[in-house]
């Protein structure tokens, strides 16, 4: 499951999911969640609460949307990943990073308590059957192009992850890359938690049958 890419030239240096340490400093690591912290993050809430808003329904084009996409066998398009951006503005996100070593796509020993945690959520009945976005992301060193197929692929590392030890249907796992945009901590473009995936849940699993 280890993927490396070789780096030749200026250009070709880069870096996402559980964490490494860079330039001899500690990365900055969000707080792990447990199973059920992320199952409180990421279930639709039906009414709005004090501690929770409501969520707005799918619209028919949202639904319509997230059924083309579902099940693809790549990531998604830039297209494709603009309007799933615009949905999940709508829907429950949960700040669960999974963070990558400089330059890899494989996943480490550190990330897999986080990752376990994860695939105890996406199985437990209240999560079960949804639609959930892992978006890939990097750090700021690098060429565009070399950064969004390392983002990608650190998206469908955590799929194969979620798939292989957890069961979670493949076609319920969307992914995307986004390269270098929407770093966590753009003041320090090259930090390490920069690199790494995030989780939306785009379609609940009652959504998903109406």
């Amino acid at each position: 499951m280890i993927i490396r890419q070789g780096f030749s030239g200026s250009a070709s240096a880069i870096a996402l999911i559980f964490a490494g340490i860079m330039l001899g400093t500690a990365p900055s690591y969000a707080e792990e969640k447990s199973a059920q912290q992320i199952i409180d993050g990421l279930k639709i809430t039906r009414t709005r609460s004090i501690s929770e808003p409501a969520r707005l329904p799918l619209s028919a084009d949202d639904r319509a949307f997230v059924k083309r996409v579902r099940g693809l066998k790549r990531s998604l398009s830039m297209d494709d990943r603009n309007q799933m951006d615009a949905l999940v503005t709508k829907r429950p996100t949960i700040d669960l990073d999974v963070n990558f070593d400089y330059d890899s796509a494989a996943l480490t020993p550190k990330v897999e308590p986080q990752l376990n945690s994860l695939g105890r959520a996406l199985a437990a009945s209240e999560l079960s059957g949804s639609i959930v976005m892992l978006g890939g992301h990097t750090d700021g060193k690098g060429g565009d192009q070399y950064n969004q197929g390392l983002s990608e692929r650190r998206a469908e590392t955590v799929k194969r992850f979620l798939v292989d030890h957890y069961h979670i249907p493949a076609e319920n796992l969307v992914t995307a890359g986004y390269g270098k945009q929407g770093m966590k901590n753009p003041n320090d473009p090259f930090a390490a938690e920069n690199r790494r995936v995030q989780i939306s849940n785009v379609e609940g699993r009652d959504e998903a049958t109406r």
